[in-house]
């Protein structure tokens, strides 16, 4: 088996709705996204011979995805008050809603749903909320 393995950052600020601890409140991390994708065989021919995939198209997907999310406040859909909302995105702050809770559990399976979606043979992916604390999603 052939694994080939990448990893890109972000920096965001989010909270944990309905939380008791100090993840209640805005804070920012450094994310850490790693993932590894897998393949038995390697391309036979063309430019790709020899290869799992291109790697720089590897690194730029990912790089896409963690781009987008860099600098924003991600906050779980209906967390916050509209008025609230509203008054962020009046001031020119960029929020990005997600449907899940912004936890490093759930960062992990997103990205790898949505490269897996893009046509990766996904094996894992690793995100760090922390440089000591990660989370692993693989099937």
């Amino acid at each position: 088996m052939y694994i080939l393995r990448t990893e890109s950052s972000f920096d965001s600020a989010h909270f944990l709705s309905n939380y008791e601890g100090k993840c209640k409140n805005i804070h920012g991390h450094r994310w850490r996204v790693e993932v590894e994708v897998q393949s038995e065989k390697l391309i036979e021919r063309g430019v790709k011979k020899g290869m799992v995939v291109d790697f720089s198209d590897f690194k730029k997907d990912l790089k896409q995805l963690v781009d987008a999310l860099d600098h924003k406040l991600i906050i779980e859909k209906e967390t916050l008050k509209n008025r609230t909302l509203e008054c962020l995105l009046e001031e020119g702050f960029e929020v990005i809603q997600v449907d899940f809770r912004p936890t490093a559990e759930n960062f992990s399976a997103y990205f790898y749903n949505v490269l897996e979606e893009q046509g990766y043979t996904v094996k894992r992916a690793t995100v760090y909320e922390t440089p000591n604390n990660s989370a692993t999603y693989e099937r």
